[in-house]
């Protein structure tokens, strides 16, 4: 524990020295299981999950999150790749995508995410819809349960100027693809998000 403290620490001073640091991925390993990220509220552009006997993860080549509203719905996007885990050589592993959509007030810029703060989605709503891509194809998911919730959204300012807003939180989700039961469990995420893609009506 004393190390994960320490190691926060430093990331927090180098964080401070330059900007540039805000946009890389940076992996601190959960303490019960290495492949996946422990849960910081830092802006660490990070997240993981477990998905069945894989996981799927952020890695350091890939933008991790991506956000577009348009029409009173919001698609918050995790991008990343699936395989053994962080630890395995992730890059020959498989690119994907997993695409949250979900009802939410105007956003106009990424200021307006702080809205979030503390909000649970209910992926079984039938307003929500959940997408993976694998291989370059789209697939809406059949939801039998999950949630997606923001514990904490805020906004991080360096040098007293409001640099980008951090969105930290966990998800769950069963679904059905291709006619087979799937399950991600243990999913967290804390990124920083500096551009919000607001799409014409």
């Amino acid at each position: 524990m004393k190390k994960y403290k320490l190691i926060t620490i430093v990331l927090l001073l180098l964080c401070s020295c330059s900007s540039d640091l805000l946009e890389q991925t940076i992996y601190i390993p959960d303490p019960d299981d290495s492949n996946l990220p422990a849960y910081t509220e830092l802006g660490y552009n990070s997240f993981g999950v477990k998905y069945e006997r894989m996981y799927f993860t952020a890695t350091s080549d890939i933008v991790p999150c991506k956000i577009v509203y348009q029409n009173g719905v919001m698609s918050f996007s995790l991008n990343g790749r699936i395989g053994a885990g962080y630890y395995s050589s992730y890059y020959g592993n498989e690119e994907m995508s997993l695409i949250f959509s979900f009802p939410t007030s105007q956003m106009n810029e990424y200021q307006d995410l702080i809205v979030l703060n503390n909000t649970t989605i209910d992926l079984t709503g039938a307003s929500c819809e959940v997408k993976m891509i694998r291989n370059s194809q789209p697939e809406v998911l059949t939801v039998l349960s999950g949630n997606l919730t923001f514990k904490r959204a805020q906004l991080l300012s360096v040098d007293d100027k409001e640099n980008r807003a951090i969105l930290s939180g966990t998800f769950d989700l069963k679904f059905v693809r291709n006619n087979v039961p799937e399950v991600m469990s243990n999913g967290r995420f804390d990124l920083g998000i500096t551009d919000l893609f607001n799409l014409p009506d």
